[in-house]
């Protein structure tokens, strides 16, 4: 089952580099950042912000090449035509690597060097973290510790490029978002597990518990559903480009939530048609969409922007399913799969009957 997605990741591997987001992807955050525009406007030139603001994609179009200018106004990344290119020299080249900026530069890097550019991308397509656009410190500004329950605008910020003979900036926004309570929303997750759990204290060979598997399989296919849409979208939100570059992103660093939700998927599909072991395998299934798709992302339900392209409430809405159809789903097949045992232990099968005749017997 698994050698479909092996020999696509083997295919895809190659192009790895183009691929959208990187490892240290945010999972959420509090912190909204945004683009207002370029100025002055430049034709073919657009920007935006990707993985819920934790780096820009900067895109151009018009056969120039633009230059984004790093912390202390060095050349620090060309798009031109031909694809990306990023300065050696650069410091920002180092800072910007991860989304923490720990990678430190080497000896030989400064601004006033040179610049030694790198080719590091095919396609006009630049995608970079930029601490310009983010708050790095580890406790909120102080007007948010003043008053946390309200948005409050952090700073207007600018980043220096330039088109040509044209110098201008990329501008945006970094606003505070109060986070919602996730109390709440683990309340009504547990709720939801119990509510679904007892399905599987309907008894295994009745109609009842018949048709207690056929919802269990439905539920099951509805969170891996729910599971495989999410992974999608966080490559979407990352800058997936085309079909090659959402699915490189999700065979690589989405790859455990896309194989859970297509194993709930599969394992209800198996339970609606009533297979043999359909209760271990909605059981299994269930146990991983909760852990790898639900829990993993969990940190929506306590976060304010979520790194998606749906508005945040949607994506607290599709996680806190997924987490109560996988954990539901696992306990009721748990549930069904020991009441089972119970009734295999109270009453064995019988051995089997020997009907054949003795050879030799006296009554012959």
């Amino acid at each position: 089952m698994l050698l479909g997605p092996a020999v696509a990741v083997a295919v895809l591997a190659p192009a790895a580099p183009a691929w959208a987001h990187g490892a240290d992807a945010p999972a959420a955050t509090d912190y909204r950042t945004e683009v207002t525009g370029v100025a002055p406007d430049r034709p073919g030139l657009t920007v935006r912000t990707i993985e819920a603001g934790a780096r820009l994609e900067l895109t151009s179009t018009g056969g120039r090449t633009v230059v984004v200018l790093g912390y202390q106004g060095e050349p620090y990344l060309e798009v031109r035509p031909d694809g990306v290119y990023e300065n050696v020299n650069s410091p920002a080249t180092y800072l910007n690597r991860t989304l923490d900026g720990d990678t430190p530069v080497p000896a030989g890097a400064g601004p006033t060097q040179p610049p030694q550019w790198n080719r590091i991308a095919t396609e006009p397509v630049a995608r970079w973290h930029d601490q310009r656009i983010q708050w790095r410190e580890s406790a909120p500004p102080a007007v948010v510790r003043a008053d946390p329950g309200r948005e409050h605008r952090i700073r207007d910020w600018a980043i220096p490029v330039r088109d040509g003979d044209t110098v201008g900036e990329i501008r945006g926004t970094l606003d505070w978002v109060p986070p919602p309570d996730p109390y709440t929303w683990w309340a009504g997750i547990l709720l939801g597990v119990l509510a679904v759990g007892t399905l599987g204290l309907l008894p295994a060979g009745t109609r009842a518990g018949r048709r207690a598997m056929s919802t269990l399989g439905a539920l099951s296919a509805v969170g891996g559903l729910a599971a495989v849409s999410f992974a999608v979208a966080r490559e979407v939100d990352a800058g997936a480009d085309g079909l090659t570059g959402l699915l490189g992103g999700l065979f690589t660093t989405g790859i455990w939530p896309l194989l859970t939700g297509l194993g709930a998927l599969a394992a209800g599909g198996y339970a609606l048609v009533r297979r043999p072991a359909a209760d271990f395998a909605v059981a299994l299934a269930g146990i991983c969409l909760a852990l790898f798709a639900g829990v993993s992302n969990a940190a929506v339900l306590a976060r304010a922007v979520a790194p998606v392209p749906w508005p945040a409430q949607s994506a607290r809405l599709v996680i806190a399913s997924t987490v109560l159809l996988g954990a539901g789903v696992a306990a009721a097949g748990a549930l069904r799969l020991r009441s089972t045992a119970r009734v295999s232990r109270r009453h064995p099968t019988p051995a089997p009957v020997d009907h054949g005749v003795v050879v030799g017997d006296k009554g012959e």
